[in-house]
């Protein structure tokens, strides 16, 4: 028989395990799939922003989460012709927190998960992936899975897909997005730090047609090679020797350490492609995070849009998911509001990226000199409170509007 339930979220990423988490609380049976084992993935998207730290107090979590290994960062910068220039400074800001919080992928979605598992409607399936949807009288109705004991349906009220950028769920449901702009491909990997680097934070330094961006993690240098479609191609063509001189040259302060990169399988390779679903639903099925709209890792939008999405839709969908808990038809029509409600954040966010893509990466990738775009944020300070406000904040920030059914055997 069928496993039944009121939600099922494929995909344990920060849109899937938030959401589990906002209607776990409010009473909803969910369950969230999860395809690994754990969460342990390295260059994922780990920027906490001052808008997603606020959603975190909302839900009285903000305390644990700083109690985790975290860096605050206030400033983003780009360093060009040797001088750094802050594009973004946070402490501009009056909001709660005025910075954007390094915490690792995993320890941000194991925190999460461990207060959703407090609520007893809260399911957490490890090891088990979705592989395509339950369709029945017109509308979808739960998941074809494939965990440890086999394959196996799931029957929902709803599915939503947090599957990511290369969802399952969506190209077995017949969506396709729509490519915005075209592709970067970026290339991430590590180099250690030392106590006697600069304190740089988020730093992206440009020159001779080369991009290598610099995050600041403690005890080690996150770093990123920009480059435009096929540059890891280029990179085997051309070896890692010049590879480590690119980065001696622009990055001068690790000279001594770029030896570190001594293998090809150090070099991470991501396509950062920026899509989005011109539609985000049908009726049982939604899309959230970036299985609905694909973001680049300019200005690290992905993680928040996604927690964004996620509680626009437990706000949006709650009272109807707990109506159809009872015994009531649930109503599919609400599942166009929440793209109402998110598609011009989402558009804007993709936009600002594009015009970073066009006016700062391109020009400084093609070597024709350097682009002049930073330099404004140097004389218009106007420019640099607004890209702190749209990137800390984004352009349509959420609250969370559901109430708490706290859970047996605690006080309220």
């Amino acid at each position: 028989m069928a496993e039944t339930t009121t939600v099922c979220i494929a995909g344990g990423g920060p849109a899937g395990a938030v959401l589990g988490l906002l209607l776990a609380r409010s009473g909803v049976d969910v369950v969230v799939l999860e395809k690994h084992a754990d969460f342990h993935r390295d260059f994922r998207g780990d920027t906490v922003h001052p808008a997603t730290l606020q959603i975190l107090d909302e839900l009285g979590l903000v305390d644990r989460f700083h109690e985790l290994p975290h860096q605050k960062v206030s400033t983003i910068g780009v360093v060009q012709d040797g001088k750094r220039i802050n594009i973004a400074d946070f402490r501009r800001l009056k909001v709660r927190y005025p910075y954007m919080a390094f915490v690792p992928q995993w320890d941000f979605l194991d925190l999460i998960t461990a207060e959703a598992k407090r609520y007893p409607g809260f399911r957490l399936l490890m090891k088990t992936e979705a592989l395509g949807v339950v369709r029945e009288n017109g509308r979808v109705a739960g998941l074809r899975v494939r965990g440890p004991e086999g394959e196996r349906e799931i029957r929902s009220t709803l599915v939503v897909a947090a599957d990511g950028r290369h969802s399952v769920i969506r190209a077995d449901a017949g969506f396709t997005p729509t490519l915005i702009g075209r592709s970067l491909d970026v290339i991430f990997f590590r180099i250690s730090r030392r106590d006697t680097d600069p304190d740089e934070g988020i730093c992206v330094r440009i020159g001779n047609g080369k991009i290598f961006g610099a995050t600041d993690r403690r005890t080690y240098w996150q770093m990123s090679y920009e480059t435009s479609t096929g540059g890891m191609d280029k990179v085997l063509r051309e070896g890692l020797d010049k590879f480590r001189a690119d980065l001696a040259e622009l990055v001068p302060f690790l000279a001594d350490r770029v030896h570190e990169v001594s293998s090809l399988d150090q070099l991470s390779p991501l396509e950062a492609r920026i899509d989005r679903l011109e539609r985000w639903h049908e009726p049982g099925l939604l899309f959230i995070g970036d299985a609905a709209h694909a973001m680049s890792p300019v200005a690290g939008f992905g993680v928040n849009l996604a927690v964004q999405d996620a509680v626009a839709t437990a706000n949006i969908l709650t009272e109807s998911l707990l109506r159809a808990q009872d015994g009531a038809p649930f109503d599919d029509s609400l599942l166009a509001r929440i793209r109402k409600r998110r598609k011009r954040a989402v558009a804007l966010s993709q936009g600002l990226q594009r015009a970073t893509q066009k006016f700062g990466i391109d020009e400084a990738l093609d070597g024709s000199g350097q682009p002049p775009a930073p330099k404004i944020f140097e004389k218009l300070g106007v420019a640099q409170w607004l890209m702190s406000r749209v990137i800390g904040l984004g352009f349509r920030p959420e609250h969370v509007r559901t109430p708490e059914k706290t859970p047996e055997g605690t006080t309220p």
